[in-house]
């Protein structure tokens, strides 16, 4: 892997980082009109997660930036969207607790791992975490848009769907880790 280079897979993953921020200021923003602007955003950025690293594998363009940055990027979108919903009363703080305290969890494994020269890589797990995630997340906002008892049931339903699949990826990391370490 090389250390440092920008490729185009890594500046998709950085194009997602600034869409997550200013996905994020029309999210909270009252108009009807900022929110679908924030919805399209939120789906772009969610595209792009799916097309950078297949993007990199495919074209042996694997970096450690991009190993690195990815995640970060993931989180960033994932977590600014759940925030703004706390926010606007839509998802409950508890549940955005959980979201974060697992990635904190998982990231502290992580760490500890590369301290050891070893990578704990994302789990068939963790990848449907974050499409139950981002499913969830696009419902919600959509709700905020058209505003119907469907979305708003379906919503719910994705939601704890998505934080049911947030703590198994997250023991599976810990467990995974956890092996790992004791090496």
């Amino acid at each position: 892997m090389k250390k440092t280079t920008l490729t185009g897979p890594t500046y998709l993953t950085i194009l997602r980082m600034v869409l997550s921020v200013v996905f994020f200021a029309f999210l909270l923003l009252p108009e009807t009109w900022a929110k679908i602007v924030a919805l399209v955003l939120f789906i772009i950025a969610s595209i792009t997660d799916s097309i950078d690293g297949r993007w990199a594998r495919k074209d042996k363009l694997v970096t450690d930036l991009g190993a690195f940055l990815d995640p970060l990027a993931d989180k960033m979108l994932i977590n600014l969207a759940f925030l703004a919903l706390v926010y606007l009363y839509v998802v409950p703080i508890w549940v955005f607790a959980i979201i974060l305290v697992r990635d904190f969890a998982v990231d502290g494994v992580r760490m500890m791992a590369a301290r050891n020269g070893e990578t704990i890589s994302a789990s068939f797990y963790g990848k449907l975490k974050t499409t139950t995630q981002m499913t969830a997340l696009i419902i919600l906002i959509l709700n905020l848009i058209v505003n119907l008892n469907f979305f708003v049931i379906l919503g719910k339903i994705a939601l704890y769907l998505a934080l049911v699949m947030t703590v198994i990826s997250g023991v599976d990391y810990l467990i995974r880790g956890w092996k790992q370490l004791i090496k």
